[in-house]
């Protein structure tokens, strides 16, 4: 029983990961302007452009190791602090907001 529940854990997780990349393309393909918008967005946060493809790489392929189980703490481990860095950019105020 506790098999069967470790991979339903995993696949639930992974498919977090794996829907924000699905929409992520999808916004892309969708609208011509579509990959500058969603650059322009981290810089809001105070992301730098180069993130983002780094953001669409990171969910991808860490989603993909929990969905098919392969190196699974690894994969979590790099997921959580994916998953702790984005929580603290989008809660920290973007670098020298405040002259604004």
């Amino acid at each position: 029983m506790n098999k069967y529940l470790a991979v339903l854990g995993r696949v639930l997780l992974a498919q977090i990961f794996l829907v924000q990349v699905i929409m992520l393309i999808n916004s892309f393909m969708s609208n011509p302007t579509g990959y500058e918008q969603y650059q322009m967005g981290l810089a809001n946060y105070g992301l730098p452009g180069i993130f983002a493809p780094l953001i669409i790489l990171i969910q991808m392929v860490g989603g993909l190791a929990l969905l098919l189980g392969y190196k699974t703490r690894i994969a979590a481990i790099v997921m959580a602090v994916y998953a702790l860095f984005i929580m603290l950019a989008g809660l920290t105020p973007a670098p020298l907001q405040y002259l604004a």
